[in-house]
Order: structure tokens, then C-alpha cells, then sequence
């Protein structure tokens, strides 16, 4: 597990660590972190470092400077480095003067192995300026961000006009929240500044952190002590939705799966070792239950939320149980006052639920869910590119997208089913919502395989993304 840190406690751990240290240390040490990764981009690119080119994109204050400063190490590697001053007269002095001692150039290029990205730092907030946007579409070739993406907003990841895409992005100190919540950054990597830093403002999931939490079976197990999951979904409209949420369930534990409701025989025809029944009275005992996808918005579903509610143990809620949340809110009495509940709402779906709360969605999705979730005293799953996972306490998960492969019908069903699955198992509801999520962003990949997929084969996949995090906590 890392953490990821605001700008504001980056700042402060900043200025600290200034304060100790000479002048244009911590500078020089950031700029020679950007300068190796930029050699190691160039070696895995092109094949080599030594006569490749590499060109700055420099603007004014602290990130130029590292850019020029990373061109200045370069040089001393043998590549061939032109800055393209964007602000001439605010051009960071010291930085321009060691990359002018060691060779490099300043002036305009028009072919580039790599393109550094030092054109606006942590401060600035806005999509780039034309100028600045011409000359990243102009260069056809990767980018090495210095600390963020230009035009990214380094709190919420939002991008709100031009902006820098990323193949690499190297940050000094401490991820910030744009490393995770926005695709743009790419692969991150940090340069240790050896910052004092608080607690994380933000956490997200390794697998050896998933496979060390998976609960997987004992010799004294049996099916029931594994967790039981309940599954409350689909309709004669939408049974496949009923498949894929009971079948997700399935793969993700060797425990046991009951069903409950009209696709029992779909459901026994694709998993014959779910225990299917018409109703969630008939369904028996169970460690959790999962209510919503495919079930339809009227009263007879509105019933069923309101018994699965009403079981009093761990309840994940997704799709149309939230739609029924949302327009019939009398439902929340059936919930036991220290009762799990998960909300696994996309965008639409989380503004049906927030609107009328006053909770505006917004740019900030980690303010938002984390609103909803103290409001609700619920734990909130935000999905999106990048998913926040919210407790009502203010603790927060992310679970960054690895593709977009998952953008398919009966993604989120599979999900959900996941979240049941991991719920039943017990344990702290936020790393158990956390880590079926990175399951489910793995079982994407691997199902893929580097081409478009479905939700079927996303949850076949789900078994091997399980073993790899068990693996890699040596279990």
C-alpha cells in the first residue's frame, strides 16, 4: 500500500526540508531523479542515450528549473538537449546557466526522442496556454512530465482544457492526488527527498496488500465459514445481470453463493453450485447481501431492497438499488443503525443519490464521495477511470484504472459481485470493498489480453487475478 499526499502537506513537508538543506539541493536531486528516468525512457524507446535528443518544454518558477536542470545531467550522458523557453524572461537562472556550461541549446526544435514536460508546476491551475499547447502537439514523441502533467489540476486530477498526456511522470517527495486520479500522468515513479511527511491524505491497494487480505480457505474451513453471499439481482428483462453479479460471487471465493429471485434458472443453468431461490425469504443464512443490478425499479423490487436491508448484515448496493434509494428514501429505515452498506454508484447514478442532499459531484470526486459517504454513513465506491472508495470516518481508498477495458456492459455487475463476495469474508469493510476492487481492475486486464472484452470473461478472469495477488504476498 502507498499513500498519496495533498499539495498543501507536499508543501509544507517541502518548505521543512528546504529549510535544512543548502540552497538548490533538494532542486539539483529532483532534476537528477528526472534526468535518470529520462535515460531509462530513452533505453526502453529507442535502445540507447548517448546522440538521442531531448527537448525541454520550459516554463517559468521551480519546474522549469528541474527541467533545466534534468537537461543539464543529460548532457553529461552525451544527449543532445534543446530548451524551448516558453517564458523567457522568468526562465529559472541557475538552471539555464548549468544547461548552457554543459552544451545545451536553447532555440526551437523540430524533432525530439523525448519531450520533457517542465512548462507549469503544483501551483498553477488551468488548461495550458496556447503557445505551450501548440508545442506539445507539435512534437510527436513521448512525454517525461516533471511533477505533473501541465494543464492537470494537481488535487483533483481534473483537466479542464489542454493538457499534457504523460508516458511518464516523475514527482518528487510524496504522489500527489493527480498521480492516481488522472490516466494523463502515466507510469509514476518518485525521487526520495526524504520529506517529513503526515498521514496520507489518500491510500491505494498492491497486490501483495490484496493477497495478503484475501481470505482463502484453511483446513478447518468448510463452505459456510468462508463467508455466504446473497445476491438479490436481475429480472426476467435483465437476467444477465443476475449471471454475471452470482457468477463474480462464485469466482471470487470457495465459500458459498445464494440466489434470490426471478433468473433462479438462468442462474442454476450458468452456476450449478449456487444454492437459487425465488425470493430473498427463501434464500436461508447469509454473511452479505447484494442488491440492485438488473432488478428493476418497481414495487415488488422495491420490496426486495427493502428485506435485504432489512437482514441486518453487510450490504453492497449497486444500479437500480440505488435508483430505489434515491427516489424512495423511506428505505434507509429498514437498516439496522450499525449496519455495513456499500453505494457502488457511477456518475449519474451518484447524482440521483447527492442532488437532492445538496452534494455536488463536481471535479473533486474525492470530496464528493467522501461528502456522500458522511451524509449517508455509508461506505461510498465512486467508480470512474480512477475509483474512490469512501468511508463515513474520511478514510479513502483509490483503485486506479490499469485500461479501459472495463468500459463494457456488465462490468459494474461483475464488481458488485466481487464487493459481496469480499464483504461475506469479513474483515475491515474498507480494505474488503478496496480489494475486490483491484480485482476487478486486474480481472479486466487479464481478460483482455491487449484486445476488447466482456463481463463474461472478466469474471473467468477473476481467479487468476486473485492467485497473482496471493503470490505476490508470498501466501
Amino acid at each position: 500500500m502507498y499513500g498519496v499526499w495533498t499539495v498543501g502537506q507536499v508543501r509544507a513537508a517541502e518548505d521543512e526540508a528546504l529549510a535544512r538543506t543548502p540552497a538548490g539541493a533538494l532542486m539539483r536531486r529532483a532534476a537528477f531523479g528526472v534526468a535518470v528516468a529520462a535515460a531509462e525512457v530513452l533505453r526502453e524507446r529507442t535502445g540507447g542515450v548517448r546522440g538521442r535528443r531531448v527537448v525541454l518544454l520550459v516554463g517559468s518558477g521551480n519546474n522549469g528549473g528541474d527541467a533545466l536542470w534534468a537537461g543539464h545531467f543529460l548532457r553529461r550522458r552525451g544527449v543532445a538537449v534543446t530548451a524551448v523557453l516558453l517564458a523567457p524572461d522568468r526562465a529559472h537562472v541557475e538552471g539555464l546557466a548549468a544547461l548552457r556550461r554543459s552544451g545545451g541549446r536553447v532555440g526551437i526544435a523540430d524533432r525530439a526522442d523525448l519531450v520533457i514536460d517542465g512548462i507549469v508546476g503544483l501551483s498553477a491551475r488551468g488548461p495550458l496556454r496556447a503557445e505551450a499547447a501548440d508545442w506539445v502537439s507539435r512534437l510527436a514523441a513521448p512525454v517525461l512530465a516533471v511533477d505533473l502533467p501541465s494543464g492537470v489540476d494537481p488535487d483533483t486530477g481534473d483537466a479542464p482544457g489542454a493538457a499534457v498526456d504523460a508516458a511518464v511522470t516523475v514527482t518528487f517527495g510524496a504522489r500527489k492526488p493527480v498521480h492516481v486520479l488522472s490516466a494523463r500522468s502515466g507510469d509514476v515513479r518518485v525521487v526520495d527527498l526524504g520529506l517529513d511527511l503526515p498521514d496520507p491524505n489518500l491510500r491505494v491497494l498492491e497486490a501483495a496488500d490484496v493477497g495478503r487480505a484475501w481470505r482463502l480457505p484453511g483446513p478447518a474451513d468448510d463452505k459456510y465459514t468462508q463467508g455466504v453471499t446473497g445476491v438479490a439481482a436481475g429480472s426476467a428483462t435483465y437476467p444477465g445481470a443476475a449471471v454475471l453479479t452470482t457468477g463474480a460471487a462464485v469466482r471470487a471465493t470457495s465459500g458459498m453463493v445464494r440466489y434470490a429471485g426471478w433468473a433462479a434458472d438462468e442462474v442454476r443453468s450458468r452456476w450449478p453450485e449456487v444454492v437459487a431461490t425465488g425470493s430473498v425469504a427463501d434464500a436461508g443464512r447469509v454473511q452479505a447481501w447484494v442488491a440492485g443490478p438488473g432488478l428493476g425499479t418497481g414495487q415488488v423490487s422495491r420490496d426486495v431492497l427493502g428485506a435485504v436491508l432489512g437482514a441486518g448484515v453487510p450490504t453492497c448496493v449497486d444500479a437500480d438499488g440505488i435508483t430505489l434509494l434515491a427516489r424512495y428514501p423511506e428505505l434507509w429505515d429498514r437498516r439496522d443503525p450499525d449496519q455495513v452498506v456499500v453505494l457502488t454508484p457511477h456518475d449519474r447514478e451518484f447524482a440521483r443519490l447527492a442532488e437532492p442532499l445538496g452534494i455536488s459531484l463536481g471535479v473533486d470526486r474525492v470530496a464528493a464521495a467522501r461528502a456522500l459517504a458522511s451524509r449517508l454513513g455509508v461506505l461510498v465506491l465512486l467508480k470512474g477511470n480512477a475509483t474512490v472508495i469512501a468511508e463515513p470516518d474520511g478514510r479513502t481508498l483509490v483503485s486506479p484504472a490499469a485500461s479501459s477495458w472495463l468500459a463494457t456492459a456488465g462490468s459494474g455487475d461483475v464488481l458488485t459481485g466481487l464487493v459481496g463476495a469480499a464483504l461475506a469474508a469479513g474483515g475491515d469493510p474498507l480494505l474488503a470493498v478496496g480489494c475486490a476492487s483491484w480485482v476487478h481492475v486486474r480481472a479486466g486486464v487479464l481478460a483482455a489480453g491487449g484486445a476488447p472484452t466482456s463481463a463474461s470473461v472478466v469474471v473467468d478472469a477473476i481467479p487468476g487475478a486473485v492467485r497473482e495477488a496471493v503470490v505476490a504476498a508470498g501466501r
